[in-house]
């Protein structure tokens, strides 16, 4: 190895969430790490998250069934690292430090002021292990040698960085996803898998908007900046013969109609959430939920009216009211929407008492089961996380550990694992980042 490069116990690259921890958590076991990123801003993505004030965690994730908050071709290999390392925990390194922190709502937790206290609360973190932090730094290249990595003498990483030559005999790539290029976002981690032989799921942007093209949705793009509650679903039944979505969905968070993914179809999903319209198409929690689980060029399905009986509202109303269907429709869904869906269709514009029944029949239904298919995503410029990463088949659910290559780790983002909207992703990047620093060993 080169005899001029710098020595450490283990190198982080990426000082996003899961390197911050991973890097703090390591050095307080007295490692000697090195934490390396090639942005000049630290944690820009815990930045900008949360609008400005970090979902840090979610005190309803369940670490013993990851498939209900959790997506990738085995969400079951997050079960370890989440066990070991709960939202209670994080919970608890927060309170230590004193910053203020509120639960918004489905378990969501926010700090009261600033994305920032827990930037300031990682790196302070990080200050307690002596970690050293090489910070705007390029990670030009990676490599395996042969020969002594510290007291081991069993080889290691030699990596060639815009601060010169690093050689480490663990080595942890957190270098997240592919989201938001604008603030940093690279492929590295990907390609330094496949470097080493490790395989990749295929990427794609997740929780993001969604588009249509088109004169299709030219008469919903002036509803842009709407929004409002919706039941949101995709995929299909495993059973030919299962009930509707409609009015099956529990009070909260997402179903499917055999509780768990299927084996050979995807299991029908559904949020409640709040749907926005966007000039380009979909956005807002319940779109961003569902775009985890749709499937290109398939459809998705809106309640536009949740737990409202709107053959029965229509009923009542015809017979008691000369009010225009617009105006008695903007009783239960917004105004702007009313008028946009009652103008669409001349037979609706009319005193509702007017109305024929049939048409009102097919505005019930029109409203609780809007399916529309997008026709593709914001992309990554917009999505908040990146679907797919390096296979779990690869690594030690127990130290992210990759099996066919000794001292070389994966954690978070990289990673084939993706949480739902609401802290879930930061928790499984403390957790995931926690497992492996207990793994690392010394000397």
């Amino acid at each position: 190895m080169d005899t001029a490069a710098h020595c450490y116990d283990a190198v982080v690259v990426g000082a996003g969430a899961a390197g911050l921890f991973c890097a703090a958590q390591a050095g307080q076991r007295g490692l000697r790490v090195l934490l390396i990123d090639h942005a000049e801003k630290v944690a820009e993505k815990i930045r900008i998250s949360g609008g400005g004030r970090c979902n840090f965690t979610n005190r309803d994730l369940d670490a013993a069934a990851p498939h209900r908050h959790f997506v990738g071709r085995n969400p079951q290999f997050a079960r370890s690292a989440l066990s070991r390392y709960t939202p209670a925990d994080f919970i608890a390194l927060v309170q230590k430090h004193g910053i203020a922190f509120h639960e918004k709502h489905k378990g969501q937790l926010f700090a009261d002021r600033s994305a920032e206290d827990i930037i300031a609360m990682l790196l302070a973190e990080c200050e307690a292990g002596r970690v050293e932090r090489w910070q705007p730094c390029e990670v030009r290249s990676v490599a395996w040698a042969d020969g002594d990595a510290g007291a081991s003498g069993t080889g290691g990483y030699l990596l060639q960085t815009g601060r010169g030559a690093v050689r480490s005999r663990s080595l942890v790539i957190a270098t997240g996803g592919l989201s938001i290029p604008k603030i940093g976002a690279t492929d590295l981690g990907y390609r330094v898998a496949q470097q080493f032989g490790l395989p990749l799921v295929e990427r794609r942007p997740g929780l993001v908007p969604l588009t249509f093209d088109g004169d299709g949705w030219a008469p919903y793009a002036g509803l842009a900046g709407l929004a409002l509650p919706v039941e949101i679903s995709t995929g299909v039944s495993d059973h030919p013969h299962a009930p509707p979505l409609r009015g099956s969905l529990p009070p909260e968070g997402a179903v499917s109609a055999s509780g768990r993914p299927s084996g050979r179809k995807k299991a029908r999903t559904g949020f409640h959430e709040d749907l926005l319209f966007t000039h380009r198409g979909l956005s807002g929690p319940a779109v961003l939920q569902i775009s985890s689980y749709w499937q290109p060029g398939t459809p998705i399905a809106l309640d536009l009216a949740p737990g409202t009986d709107l053959p029965a509202a229509f009923a009542q109303a015809k017979l008691r009211s000369k009010k225009r269907v617009a105006n008695e429709l903007a009783a239960l869904v917004p105004t702007r929407l009313a008028d946009a869906w009652v103008e669409r269709h001349p037979e609706l514009q009319r005193p509702i008492n007017e109305a024929p029944d049939k048409a009102l029949a097919r505005l019930a239904e029109q409203l609780a089961r809007w399916e529309l298919v997008p026709t593709g995503t914001e992309g990554y410029k917009k999505a908040e996380v990146t679907l797919g990463g390096v296979d779990t088949s690869a690594l030690s659910q127990q130290t992210m550990e990759a099996k066919a290559r000794p001292g070389l780790y994966f954690i978070g983002e990289v990673v084939d694992i993706t949480g739902w909207l609401g802290g879930y992703n930061f928790q499984w990047a403390w957790a995931s980042a926690h497992a492996c620093a207990q793994a690392l060993p010394a000397g």
